[in-house]
């Protein structure tokens, strides 16, 4: 079955609306890993906006004082997700590419995978959300599950 627009908007909508009543089980894996992988290009995007605005702002005002424009920046729950954040994009960008789409697509998202984990955990260290402490707990199982799939896949064809 393939992922529609209007599913998308069904899954964030729930989310969005009622997310005390979310849980990973009212959608399969399916559409929670695509909503996934929408949620990180979107932060990649974004960061790069932000990153180009940054720029642009700062090379035309270098005076201006920013103080507390990045106050989240010393909360050492930032510095986890950042620390999570570079070793998965560093992780991931690690393993060659061999031009086999199936090895190549195991290969990285192992990686993609541990990040995923690696920010559940800070989630469950530092939030305070009981909803949010609950997605974190169900994504480090699922997501571990398929860590281990991806690595006996790996070991049955080679890497």
């Amino acid at each position: 079955m393939d992922i529609t627009p209007r599913m998308t908007t069904r899954i964030i909508n729930t989310i969005t609306t009622h997310p005390t009543d979310f849980t990973v089980r009212s959608f399969s894996m399916k559409y929670l890993h695509f909503l996934n992988v929408i949620s990180v290009c979107a932060g990649v995007a974004l960061s790069g906006a932000s990153l180009t605005a940054h720029a642009q702002q700062g090379a035309s005002m270098p005076a201006m004082n920013m103080s507390g424009s990045n106050s989240g920046e010393s909360n050492p729950s930032t510095q986890a997700f950042k620390e999570g954040s570079d070793q998965m994009m560093k992780n991931m960008s690690a393993p060659p590419y061999t031009g086999d789409t199936d090895k190549d697509f195991v290969a990285h998202m192992i990686p993609h995978h541990q990040g995923a984990v690696s920010m559940a955990k800070v989630e469950l260290k530092y939030g305070k959300d009981p909803a949010m402490k609950r997605l974190a707990r169900n994504i480090i199982k699922a997501q571990n599950e398929e860590i281990a799939y991806m690595k006996s896949w790996q070991a049955k064809h080679g890497k």
